[in-house]
């Protein structure tokens, strides 16, 4: 183990921020330096324990206490080396994932769990710096071409896994940059995208090919992709959003989250000047209370917005683990992100009924009431609503699964219960040769459930390329995180 007296002398320390003052005045990551130093200590407080319960909860299975001790004796390169032993990138996860590892680290049971986003996010950087993250290309070529739709993090995971295992894998975006969501959805506040850059960089090294601007079911058909490909893995997310049908819907100045968020980041990557969709002096509303919607107030702020409000209409989550969500269950707590920390109301239990126009067709108020679950339904306050200032409202209520296009039509695969891509265990749809990974089988989930999808996935697709088992497999399709 690490320090055997770490969890008992340490404190835990999160992830500084940058003053508030200072990082709303441009788009870099809000993170402030940690110290070398300070992350040796951090992960020293890990107990090694005998039944590494955040191995149970990582889907990826990270192996956590290796590189913690590794860390803490100094020994930073091994330490990259066990990271990358399970995830294709660290830098991901360790800047936007909930961390799901800490929630189960067993030192949580009656203190404050390990550190161990900002030890993972501590070692990868340090390896870049070093130069110690390296191509990995193949030594020998399978002659077998694979068809990545897609290229969010399940289908990057994918597309690596494969090219290093011989294959030549093509992957293709509709966007003009690749990425997905990392590119054009998450802020560059949250990740900066030089970090998704150089992976790209490392995946082109490898052999992997990248088409952008391509529509696949539109620009190339689905029969076209399978003449040309000896399998194909659908990797599109759950793009879908989830609309609010309420009177006033219609009206100018009422978007959807992404619709909203990216053309912010275009202007955070220096390709416009100005957002077409702009907060400034506006009174913003964003209506979800997840990590999407917290995008939207850290970006409203940094467009200078007179006010931001963020509504939920859930209950607020209390401020320490409910008995019916014990330990290592995900805790839903009242969390405080980077941009609830720069300013803006957040308020619980309430519903939209209605957006209110002005004679110009523009949104100027939002009708809301609050609400009490009764039955399992959400039902009004007779009485309670009101009316509070709208210049500019986003929809953050999260997606309802893939987008039922072309592409999933043409290639006749069969959709489960819940409307996404049904897949067997080897990740294969009901269309053989064809694979699905990430949100696009599973639903909208977190980016490290996508990464260990795109690994499993291609685990599953280089066995029925080759009838060989040489690439890990970290999940199920069935595999539910613990909530």
């Amino acid at each position: 183990m690490a320090d055997p007296k770490g969890f008992l002398t340490t404190q835990r320390e999160n992830a500084q921020h940058r003053p508030v003052f200072l990082r709303l005045k441009d788009w870099r990551e809000v993170y402030d330096e940690f110290g070398t130093e300070r992350v040796q200590k951090q992960a020293g407080r890990c107990m090694d324990c005998g039944i590494p319960f955040c191995h149970q909860g990582c889907p990826l299975g990270n192996l956590i206490p290796e590189w913690n001790t590794l860390v803490w004796r100094e020994d930073w390169k091994r330490a990259a080396e066990r990271l990358h032993a399970t995830n294709n990138f660290p830098e991901f996860t360790g800047t936007l994932c909930p961390a799901p590892c800490e929630s189960a680290c067993v030192l949580g049971i009656n203190d404050d769990p390990v550190s161990i986003k900002r030890v993972e996010v501590s070692i990868v950087d340090r390896a870049w710096d070093e130069g110690w993250i390296a191509p990995q290309v193949p030594t020998a070529r399978t002659g077998k071409r694979v068809a990545v739709v897609g290229s969010g993090p399940a289908g990057l995971a994918t597309a690596q896994q494969l090219s290093r295992a011989g294959h030549d894998v093509v992957v293709f975006e509709r966007a003009d940059a690749i990425g997905g969501l990392l590119r054009y959805g998450i802020p560059e506040f949250k990740m900066e995208k030089a970090r998704l850059d150089r992976r790209l960089a490392q995946m082109r090294a490898e052999g992997t090919e990248f088409r952008t601007g391509v529509d696949v079911g539109v620009d190339i058909t689905a029969a076209q992709l399978r003449a040309e490909f000896d399998a194909v893995v659908l990797a599109g997310g759950a793009t879908a959003w989830r609309d609010l049908p309420v009177p006033g819907r219609e009206l100018a100045g009422v978007h959807q989250a992404m619709e909203y968020l990216p053309p912010a980041n275009r202007v955070a990557a220096g390709q416009l000047d100005r957002s077409p969709i702009h907060a400034e002096g506006k009174h913003v509303v964003v209506i979800g209370g997840g990590d999407t919607g917290a995008d939207c107030v850290g970006t409203a702020h940094r467009q200078g917005a007179a006010s931001v409000t963020q509504l939920e209409i859930m209950p607020k989550p209390p401020g320490a683990r409910a008995e019916a969500n014990p330990w290592p269950t995900y805790p839903l707590l009242y969390r405080v992100t980077s941009a609830h920390e720069e300013g803006g109301e957040r308020v619980y239990s309430v519903s939209t009924t209605e957006f209110v126009g002005d004679d110009d067709g523009n949104v100027r108020a939002l009708r809301l009431a609050e609400v009490e679950l009764v039955g399992g339904r959400f039902t009004p306050v007779v009485g309670s609503e009101r009316e509070i200032p709208a210049d500019l409202v986003t929809l953050a209520m999260g997606f309802v699964g893939p987008e039922k296009g072309a592409l999933l039509s043409d290639l006749g695969v069969d959709l489960d219960d819940r409307g996404n891509v049904a897949r067997g265990r080897d990740f294969q749809t009901s269309v053989e040769g064809v694979f699905t990974a990430g949100d696009m089988g599973r639903g909208q989930s977190l980016i490290v459930w996508a990464i260990a999808e795109g690994r499993s996935a291609a685990a599953g697709v280089d066995a029925y390329l080759t009838q060989r088992s040489v690439l890990p497999r970290p999940i199920e399709p069935t595999d539910r995180p613990l909530v």
